[in-house]
């Protein structure tokens, strides 16, 4: 499960310089070597003939100034120099170290709601920066937006020995994992977690206890995860929302996902406390 690294601060002030640290995007497509997968200060990539289109400060980490650079929103994404590849975040899990994949996460949502609010949303007017605070505010009519925070709850369902789960329609083959989905506006979290589960199976939870969150930028969520024990119902999955949705003992779990997500924490967590009898 990925968290912001302890010794990371977020900042405002900072500006582009050769020894900053940069993330580099086309788009939500991370650029990286092949060879060496790893952050670089701007001074390489500059080498490299790279142009920073949008920069967006991100913070500090061991002393060193990260940024976020989106490169021009034509440049092709299959066009970078040999030995580099831009992909999605998801394809670099496992070849960057946790840390800087942390901060790629931030960096790709600052660069990403930088991207979709250039300009104000209610006169049409180019926004401007506001000063002292990463939010972006329209010179005409004043309105100010922030950092798109999208907030989505996790619940893994128990009964006796058993987990549910499901298996999303976009899922890798043969791939399950805890049940989720968005609040609606109005609901709080536990309201969400016993709607969601009752929409996507049919089954009836009680005791929704809350376990930990994640940030997870695609684009700009925040998982929010619970426990819950199962109060009724027979599962009947909703075609429109997953594959197949099944309970499974304990130890005999399908594939699930991996171990930077907080689904497989929550899992893990879950099938250790079942072990130990908990």
């Amino acid at each position: 499960m990925l968290k912001t690294p302890v010794d990371f601060q977020p900042a405002l002030e900072l500006t582009l310089h050769d020894d900053a640290v940069v993330h580099v995007f086309v788009r939500d497509a991370l650029v990286q070597s092949l060879d060496e997968p790893r952050a670089l200060p701007w001074r390489s990539w500059r080498a490299m003939g790279f142009e920073a289109a949008r920069v967006q400060p991100i913070g500090r980490h061991q002393g060193v100034d990260h940024l976020a650079v989106a490169l021009p929103d034509d440049h092709p994404a299959d066009h970078m120099p040999d030995g580099w590849r831009a992909a999605g975040l998801r394809n670099w899990f496992g070849a960057l170290d946790d840390e800087t994949l942390s901060i790629a996460m931030r960096a790709v949502q600052m660069l990403e709601w930088d991207r979709t609010h250039r300009f104000c949303g209610a006169c049409g007017v180019p926004t401007e920066q506001a000063a002292g605070e990463r939010a972006k505010r329209c010179p005409q009519c004043r309105m100010t937006v922030y950092p798109r925070i999208s907030p989505a709850m996790m619940a893994l369902v128990t009964r006796g020995d058993e987990l549910l789960l499901g298996r999303g329609i976009n899922f890798p083959p043969g791939r399950y994992s805890a049940l989720a989905g968005f609040l609606e506006a109005g609901e709080t979290i536990e309201e969400c977690v016993i709607r969601e589960v009752r929409e996507e199976t049919n089954v009836e939870i009680r005791n929704p206890r809350y376990f930990a969150s994640q940030s997870w930028p695609f684009p700009n969520s925040l998982m929010i995860a619970f426990t819950a024990e199962y109060a009724g119902g027979e599962v009947r999955h909703d075609p429109a929302e997953l594959a197949d949705a099944q309970w499974f003992h304990y130890d005999a779990l399908p594939q699930i996902p991996p171990r930077l997500s907080i689904a497989r924490a929550l899992i893990d967590a879950t099938v250790a406390r079942m072990r130990a009898g908990v």
